[in-house]
């Protein structure tokens, strides 16, 4: 995708369409959101506030400059010149006909719509289009500006270019479309959700088990294995050393048991509906539905950024998409090293960043400026390498898990084996935060002993510090 702004259409702005709006705005797109509903802009600023808290902070980088929001009055305005359109209005299929007719009557002929739907085939939806090989569905999970899959599926007769465009386009906000190889009601994932929702009704039905102790059930249990390995990658392991085809041969009679009341559903009668209800109320009624999404999005940013580290599941998936992100630049005649947001792991008890994650800043601003003097992922892996032999870091104010804090680097020393750097980090009003100083030594990997780096790096080294001599030095005082 190049660097220049592009413009979604969002149709619908509720719960789903909200944060299909936030997921485009804070990759750096133009969003058009049209909601007839008189309360969509608070709606929508709500969703976009707490957007804007979690999803940067699963990244070691800043996200592009955020798009604009312009909520329009017409459908035909939303759509006109945008390059990807998102249908997320209620799950009405004559009120889905009548938007996309509207649609067509003023999008670009090949730009893919996409809808939200959870129930409705792209055959269903399509009925009556002009060019109904355009539309499919893509159906993402809640929140979309957090969790990453979307299930496309594209309908018979499909134009195989525009889902391909669709798919790019979401691939590059950090979404991962699977593609459903058929039409089937509900796609793929909530019919598992389904079943597993039919069984809890049944156990609160029947006195077996309360709201809160069936979630406890899941969240306490196979919820962690599923997030990060799904279904059969968990059943395999569970096979032990002989795999998935011990673990069927083992636990597959059970599947003929009367374990399960999963084709039968019962009754929602008014005193079931009441019964949970109030079981839900219990529960959770104690914090609001935005204290219920604040929490739920904190937890899923320290699960997705610990996934991240271990290069697996979504984790896997939020990586790749950093590295499709813009790298810090040069800010003047200083570097700025580091443009992120602090994650809600970082903080400690007392709900500011504990001290040694500004050590990990420091670490991270010295290897930008490593990367800059061609001390390189490239160049490690030919068996040199800077180590850091002495620091120092001052801390001058609290810094806050969702704050915004950057860098800039200045060489102090580059000479001979010497690389010194001296870091000032600061939010976004300019407040100083904290300083840092790094004395590193060039290392031969293979002897692990100093030696002198190769002439290409210490050419850069120099020329960088002959820079940076002639601008304002540190204080004594911040200096070791």
């Amino acid at each position: 995708m190049s660097s220049a702004k592009k413009t979604a259409a969002i149709i619908g702005g509720g719960v789903i369409g909200g944060a299909w709006a936030a997921r485009f705005l804070l990759n750096g797109w133009d969003v058009r959101l049209f909601d007839p509903d008189p309360e969509a802009e608070r709606k929508m600023s709500e969703v976009l506030g707490n957007a804007r808290h979690a999803l940067p902070m699963l990244y070691e980088i800043a996200l592009p400059e955020e798009g604009t929001l312009t909520h329009v009055a017409t459908i035909s305005e939303a759509v006109a010149g945008a390059v990807y359109i998102q249908e997320s209005v209620p799950e009405r299929l004559d009120l889905k006909h009548k938007v996309f007719a509207k649609i067509e009557a003023s999008a670009a002929m090949k730009t893919p719509v996409g809808s939200s739907t959870s129930g409705f085939k792209p055959s269903e939806l399509s009925e009556g289009a002009k060019h109904p090989g355009r539309i499919f569905v893509a159906h993402p999970f809640n929140p979309v500006y957090l969790l990453p899959l979307i299930e496309v599926v594209p309908g018979p007769g499909a134009d195989e270019a525009a889902v391909g465009a669709a798919e790019a386009i979401l691939k590059s906000v950090g979404l991962y479309p699977l593609r459903v190889r058929a039409e089937i009601d509900a796609h793929i994932a909530d019919r598992f959700l389904e079943a597993v929702w039919r069984e809890a009704l049944w156990l609160v039905k029947d006195g077996v088990a309360t709201t809160e102790e069936i979630d406890n059930a899941i969240r306490y249990g196979f919820g962690l294995r599923w997030a990060q390995m799904g279904l059969f990658e968990t059943y395999r392991i569970a096979g032990g050393e002989a795999g998935m085809a011990h673990f069927i041969a083992q636990f597959g009679p059970a599947l003929k048991w009367p374990w399960t009341k999963l084709m039968d559903v019962p009754e929602l009668t008014d005193d079931l509906i009441k019964q949970i209800a109030d079981q839900s109320d219990t529960q959770s009624g104690a914090l609001t539905i935005r204290e219920l999404e604040r929490l739920r999005d904190n937890n899923l940013v320290a699960m997705m950024r610990a996934l991240k580290q271990q290069g697996a599941a979504a984790g896997k998936l939020i990586a790749e998409h950093e590295e499709t992100l813009a790298r810090p630049a040069a800010e003047g005649a200083l570097v700025r090293t580091i443009d992120r947001t602090v994650p809600v792991d970082w903080t400690d008890y007392n709900g500011h960043m504990n001290e040694s994650r500004y050590g990990q800043v420091f670490s991270d601003a010295a290897d930008a400026m490593m990367r800059l003097v061609g001390a390189d992922p490239a160049y490690i892996e030919s068996g040199k390498s800077y180590f850091t032999v002495d620091s120092r870091i001052r801390y001058l104010n609290e810094t806050l898990a969702g704050q915004r804090i950057l860098v800039d680097s200045q060489v102090l020393e580059g000479k001979g084996k010497k690389y010194r750097v001296f870091h000032r980090m600061k939010n976004e009003a300019g407040e100083e935060l904290a300083t840092g100083e790094q004395l590193m030594i060039h290392v031969d990997l293979t002897t692990r002993r100093s030696s002198v780096p190769d002439d290409a790096v210490l050419q850069k080294v120099e020329a960088l510090a002959a820079a940076h001599a002639v601008l304002p030095q540190p204080d004594e005082r911040e200096l070791l």
